[in-house]
């Protein structure tokens, strides 16, 4: 069950990703009806940008800016990562690959483990920022945190990524001990795109074809 946001225009938006988690978190927390949403990895050619930037920002700009450009279409983007009080907000942007290429979300648990175990502080938040682009480059950000603390162990097997690892404040549970319906209901990602609506609702669904000029 998704957010309950419901559109019934009829415009493509590619989500500027390869990551097919993404994708289909996205899909279930956007109830887009009336939207083409496209994925990267179904446009040939599409691009695979090189996620380079130092901030959430940035590499989310990037992504979307890139996919929108080679599309014609709006494109959005998001990079997320963990950010860990104790380790002074790492692995951050290197989230993905925190243990190095290729990506492998078992050996950056055990990397966050490893450089936690003499910590007492395991507080830490999940970050996501989301960018939309139009099919000019011109683009904008928001951003949504959910909060919460690192485990000593592993527990579950859902979700990805740190998953395992991550209680959110107000739960007892693991990301990867969540159904997906619970999970996008308070996830970082969830709430980058509840603030993607608001922001962006009128473009989404037709109202406008360019971003509001501010104020």
């Amino acid at each position: 069950m998704g957010l309950g946001i419901s559109l019934d225009v009829h415009m493509k938006l590619v989500i500027a990703t390869h990551n097919r988690h993404k994708v289909d978190e996205i899909r279930a927390i956007f109830n887009l009806q009336g939207v083409d949403l496209l994925a990267a990895v179904d446009i040939p050619g599409a691009p695979d940008v090189e996620e380079d930037g130092d901030t959430f920002e940035k590499n989310a700009v990037k992504k979307a800016v890139a996919l929108a450009r080679f599309s014609g279409c709006w494109s959005l983007a998001d990079d997320s990562g963990l950010e860990v009080s104790a380790l002074n907000g790492a692995p951050g942007v290197q989230s993905a690959r925190y243990a190095g290429e290729p990506v492998d979300y078992r050996a950056n648990n055990r990397k966050l483990l490893d450089a936690l175990r003499d910590q007492s502080d395991r507080s830490a938040r999940f970050c996501c920022v989301m960018a939309l682009a139009d099919p000019s480059g011109k683009s904008q950000t928001i951003r949504g945190t959910c909060s919460g603390h690192i485990l000593a162990d592993a527990r579950g097997t859902g979700g990805f990524g740190y998953d395992p690892l991550f209680v959110p404040n107000g739960y007892d549970t693991t990301f990867s001990e969540m159904d997906a319906q619970a999970k996008n209901r308070i996830s970082h990602r969830a709430r980058a795109l509840e603030a993607a609506i608001r922001q962006w609702g009128g473009i989404l669904n037709g109202r406008y074809d360019r971003f509001p000029v501010p104020p």
